[in-house]
């Protein structure tokens, strides 16, 4: 959604509510289903002000944290978290909750412009001290996180037991 201005936006917005189809939306104003339906759920939330945001909004960590919990924790959908906190799209929400994961379950944010081979040097982990409170902490965290991902992975594993069940049922 990048690429269309707040016209075009309030324009889809319009045609959507309309009638007009996804595949016709797609060929003229070069949006896909999922970024039009996304779009239209975010406008009827937050109203047409949430589209007349400009440039790069920044967010806090503490913010980022809530939103990245509200999806591992509460077991919320992305898609859902990012239309309540009124994101620009749920990509940023997602690639938020990938970034998390694969620092170790720590919000690290990026630094703006290139990176130089001082920041890569500075960027390797380094036998840094942790005191016992903040290792207790991360652990915690860690552990917290972990025990969600299990019980997610049981009820899955149940989920998919029980459909394999029924079509056995109906052979």
């Amino acid at each position: 959604m990048r690429g269309l201005s707040y016209k075009d936006k309030v324009k889809v917005y319009y045609a959507r509510k309309n009638g007009m189809s996804y595949a016709t939306i797609k060929a003229k104003f070069h949006i896909n289903r999922p970024n039009t339906q996304y779009l239209i759920k975010i406008i009827d939330k937050h109203g047409f002000n949430i589209l007349k945001r400009k440039g790069n909004a920044k967010y806090s960590e503490e913010f980022m944290q809530k939103a990245i919990d509200r999806v591992i924790k509460n077991y919320e959908s992305v898609n859902s978290v990012a239309i309540d906190l009124g994101l620009s799209s749920e990509s940023l929400l997602r690639k938020w909750v990938k970034d998390y994961k694969k620092n170790g379950y720590n919000i690290v944010k990026r630094k703006k412009g290139r990176l130089t081979v001082k920041d890569i040097i500075e960027s390797k982990p380094k036998n840094i001290k942790e005191t016992p409170e903040e290792k207790i902490k991360r652990l915690e965290k860690e552990n917290t996180y972990l025990k969600a991902e299990i019980e997610y992975s049981k009820k899955l594993e149940a989920v998919v037991q029980a459909r394999k069940n029924r079509q056995q049922k109906k052979k």
